[in-house]
C-alpha cells in the first residue's frame, strides 16, 4: 500500500494541530515552573557536590576525641559512676577516682545525629548530660576535635583544649 500525498499532508497538519493543542494547554506560568523546578535541582546537586569537596566533615564524617575527668577534690573513698552510650555504641560503665578519666573516638555521621549520652552518678546525686552531640559539638570541638568534661562538685566543665574550663551546667 503506498501511502499517498493527500495522507502525508493531512498527518503533518494533524501533527501542527497536536502541538498547536498541546502549546494552549501548557501556559507560559506552567513553562517557567517547570525550569524554575529542574534549575533548583541542577542548584541542590552543584551545592552537595561542591560541600563534599570542600567540606568533606559534613559527608564523612570527622573523628572526635572525648574525654570525662573526675575532678572532684578529696572524694577518694566515693567514686564518680559514669556509663555512656549512643543509639549505636553502649560503651558501659566506670568507676573514677579522683583525676581519673574515661576516654573514647568517636566519628561523626553522614546525617549529622551522633549523640553521645551519659549518666553521671556521685553518692546521691545523679546527673544526664550530652557528652557529644553534632548540633552543639561540632564547631565547639572543632579546633583540636576534642570533647572534654571535669565534673566537679559544683558542675560539669567543658574545654577543646584542657587548659581553659568553662562551666556548662550544675548537678541540679
Amino acid at each position: 500500500m503506498e501511502s499517498s500525498p493527500a495522507l502525508i499532508i493531512d498527518l503533518t497538519n494533524l501533527t501542527a494541530s497536536l502541538y498547536s493543542v498541546f502549546e494552549i494547554f501548557i501556559s507560559p506560568v506552567t513553562k517557567m515552573k517547570v525550569l524554575t523546578n529542574i534549575f533548583l535541582v541542577v542548584s541542590l546537586a552543584i551545592g552537595i557536590i561542591f560541600m563534599s569537596l570542600y567540606q568533606p566533615e559534613y559527608f564523612y564524617g570527622l573523628e572526635y576525641d572525648v574525654r570525662v575527668i573526675n575532678g572532684f577534690k578529696n572524694n577518694s573513698s566515693l567514686p564518680l559512676v559514669i556509663w555512656c552510650s549512643s543509639n549505636n555504641d553502649d560503651l558501659g560503665g566506670r568507676a573514677l577516682q579522683e583525676g581519673d578519666d574515661f576516654s573514647w573516638s568517636l566519628k561523626t555521621s553522614f546525617w549529622g545525629t551522633t549523640h553521645f549520652l551519659c549518666t553521671m552518678k556521685w553518692d546521691a546525686m545523679r546527673r544526664k548530660f550530652d557528652a557529644f552531640k553534632v548540633p552543639r559539638d561540632l564547631q565547639r570541638c572543632s579546633l583540636f576535635r576534642k570533647c572534654s568534661w571535669s565534673v566537679r562538685e559544683d558542675g560539669f566543665y567543658f574545654s577543646n583544649d584542657e587548659v581553659n574550663w568553662k562551666k556548662d551546667f550544675s548537678w541540679l
